[in-house]
């Protein structure tokens, strides 16, 4: 086991496989020859399964793993092995279920102990180094379980036979309990799953429950699809996303979001930043961008793709690393909480009392008693408002200031960065910038996409087959489930900002791949390929921190249909959905992923049926579609029954031209069921359009039936102009 690295930001790289240099335990990988040591030694195993950014961890290794008297016991009576959850999320899952049924609660590390053939006798997490408090010490868990082994062989091993078929049970009822088709109509799901989500809903600082509060992008991705029809979704979703960004949770100085809040005001993060939250949250943050034209939602996504370009991101490979630590020197938060003589020096009088109720450090300090964590408690509209300014010069006034503290936090001790590179959490990240560069016409953000695509797809998978982990050159194994799908939503992504990479056909080959290795004959896919190490297999349905790997799954099914149109693709959304659909209905909460599939399947199947012959036109108009994002909303404050002024947002995707059906003017716009005054289009739009616009329109009562606008456009790039294709709009009440 090596020592600690230094990277190019001054922090340590330490994932949790690498012990200390010093550290006296004898510590192996999981593998062939911990596992036939054990065997041929008839030693148990203890098994720790922790990961880089966990606090009880490196707490445990202090007290405990370095210490030369338990590193002696541990030595003399068990193979110890340690292993990083993020490598391999199959271990963690089956032995965290172990752990749950064992102790009746679990965490990290997760501390096993096990028989030489993998199966689970006893269990905890964190043991401190002595006796405390009725709490046995690590020592006294040692030397019991070593006399339990020696001498009540037999007891041991019937608990843990019991325990790996409880495991295995387990691991089966949640895959039970989630079986079936979806028997209602998605829609009429998804307004039972909102109604669920509104009583636990914070409506004044959004999120859902109380403390601690975390992102959830199943929860918010699930109201994302439904804003546009549902009220109730809209106000959650804009109450949260706003909180979110607000708080402490997002670094006001240098973009990206902590992994969550302690507090119920999103003020007090936990402060590692981790890959996959950053992802997710960018790609959810740019459609509410595109869609809105808020200053905010753009502010967030700007400083995040800032935050993954300078601080997660390989210089050499393009590629993402995976996470920040909370800690530094010694102390959580340090790099990123301010006490009030830190401020005060680093900004001066002038400039201290003009930030003070922008950042949030007017008022008693509320970080471990004398800290504060930089905030915005008001929203920069109306404190532009108070001070009788524009909101762009107060924004250009703060960033000017909140530059000085920049200047003084670079001159810190940054927090260790965990630099290996995970295919499924780059996935995400290139889903999130691709969708960002798309939509808000970045090009530039558009290439980190592809470089960290052409990463993962060139190291990460040699021979043909991916891998889901690199880290200093080495390998990890083969592909998870998590891994297939996350770099094809990712490759998806790219292929709608950039139709001409070949992104399609790459996630088309990982799609072919991800079905020969890993689906299930019951339906869905494994988790994990068969392994002997493996005590069981599992299908993974229910959403986490990430949305469920089958849901993601489903997403792409639908995608790959939409901008083939080939029928074998909707073929194979429509078996996961039927494998999986009584999850959607039965656990509300913890399927959104799958509802949020089976939303755009029902979605997808509404579109007009293709034959054999039309299936290339189908496919053209699948992808002008996804050249334009569009949506329209009603200004407040005027009543349905008069004239009203409704706002049409249109976000060309990068590289894409969109004029009117003939490839030339704008676009055409009706209205449907209620009168439209012909809108106002800007001189630049007889051209086509290529940037974001956003119309004001005015429309009159409604008549009969269903009132909609109709929006007819053409897609062109710079070799080629799609098939015209019309969007109906429903007219917001």
């Amino acid at each position: 086991m090596g020592a600690n690295a230094t990277n190019r930001l001054g922090g340590e790289s330490s994932p949790y496989l690498l012990a200390h240099a010093d550290n006296p335990v004898e510590w192996f990988a999981w593998g062939d020859e911990a596992l036939e040591r054990s065997r041929s030694e008839d030693r148990p195993i203890f098994l720790s399964i922790g990961y880089h950014t966990c606090h009880w961890c490196h707490v445990m290794e202090r007290e405990s793993f370095s210490d030369p008297a338990i590193a002696e016991l541990m030595n003399r009576h068990f193979v110890n092995i340690k292993v990083d959850r993020e490598e391999r999320p199959e271990l963690d899952e089956i032995y965290m279920t172990a752990t749950q049924i064992l102790a009746g609660q679990g965490g990290w590390p997760n501390s096993v102990f096990l028989t030489p053939d993998l199966k689970p006798f006893f269990a905890g997490t964190y043991f401190p180094p002595a006796d405390r408090q009725g709490t046995p010490g690590f020592p006294t868990v040692l030397r019991s379980l070593a006399d339990a082994w020696i001498e009540r062989r037999s007891d041991v091993e019937a608990q843990a036979e019991e325990v790996a078929t409880v495991v295995r049970r387990s691991l089966e009822e949640r895959e039970l309990r989630s079986s079936g088709p979806v028997e209602s109509d998605p829609e009429e799901v998804a307004g039972r799953a909102i109604g669920e989500l509104e009583r636990s809903f914070d409506p004044r600082w959004g999120g859902f429950g109380g403390a601690p509060k975390f992102p959830t992008p199943s929860r918010l991705l699930l109201l994302a699809e439904n804003a546009p029809s549902d009220p109730r979704a809209e106000a959650m979703l804009a109450t949260t996303l706003d909180r979110m960004a607000r708080g402490g949770l997002f670094d006001q100085l240098g973009g990206g979001f902590h992994r969550y809040a302690t507090d119920r005001e999103w003020k007090v993060p936990h402060f590692e930043k981790m890959l996959y939250d950053n992802g997710l949250l960018l790609e959810i943050y740019a459609r509410r961008a595109a869609s809105t034209g808020e200053r905010q939602p753009r502010r967030v996504v700007e400083a995040t793709v800032g935050f993954l370009e300078h601080e997660m991101r390989d210089p050499e490979s393009g590629a993402f690393w995976s996470a920040l630590d909370a800690d530094s020197d010694g102390r959580e938060g340090a790099y990123y909480v301010w006490t009030r003589d830190e401020l005060r020096e680093a900004l001066g009088e002038e400039d201290f009392g003009f930030l003070a109720p922008l950042l949030g450090f007017d008022g008693s300090p509320f970080f471990e008693g004398d800290g504060y964590v930089l905030h915005l408690p008001v929203p920069f509209a109306d404190q532009a408002r108070r001070r009788r300014i524009a909101e762009e010069e107060l924004v250009a006034e703060m960033d000017r200031a909140a530059g000085l503290l920049r200047r003084v936090r670079d001159g810190r001790r940054r927090p260790a960065t965990d630099d290996k590179v995970l295919a499924d959490w780059n996935g995400m990240a290139i889903a999130g910038l691709a969708t960002a560069g798309r939509l808000l016409a970045r090009a530039g953000w558009v290439e980190l996409a592809a470089a960290a695509a052409r990463a993962v797809l060139g190291p990460m998978r040699p021979n043909g087959e991916l891998h889901h982990s690199q880290r200093a050159g080495r390998l990890g194994l083969s592909a998870f489930l998590s891994d297939y799908v996350w770099v094809i939503h990712g490759l998806l992504a790219l292929d709608a900002a950039s139709p001409d990479g070949g992104w399609r056909g790459a996630a088309i080959d990982l799609a072919a791949e991800q079905e020969r290795r890993l689906a299930a004959p019951e339906g869905g896919y494994f988790a994990a390929a068969a392994r002997e190490d493996l005590l069981a297999r599992s299908r993974e349905v229910f959403d986490g921190a990430i949305p469920a790997a089958n849901a993601v799954a489903c997403w792409n099914w639908v995608e790959l249909g939409r901008r083939t149109g080939e029928e074998h693709w909707r073929e194979r959304s429509a078996r996961l959905l039927e494998t999986f659909g009584g999850l959607v209905e039965s656990h509300p909460g913890a399927g959104d992923g799958l509802l949020v599939g089976a939303l755009r399947h029902r979605a997808a199947r509404a579109e007009p049926e293709v034959g054999a012959a039309g299936r290339a036109v189908h496919a053209l108009e699948s992808e002008a579609r996804g050249a334009l994002e569009v949506s329209l909303d009603a200004e407040e404050g005027a009543s349905a029954g008069a004239w009203r002024e409704l706002r049409l947002r249109l976000v060309p995707a990068a590289g894409w031209r969109i004029a009117g059906p003939a490839g030339a003017g704008p676009p055409e716009l009706v209205g449907s069921g209620l009168p439209l005054e012909p809108p106002d289009w800007p001189s630049e739009a007889a051209e086509g359009l290529t940037a974001p616009l956003t119309l004001t329109l005015r429309v009159g009562p409604r008549g009969g039936g269903e009132a909609r606008l109709i929006l007819r456009y053409g897609a062109c790039d710079r070799s080629r102009c799609l098939p015209p294709v019309r969007l109906d709009l429903p007219v917001p009440e």
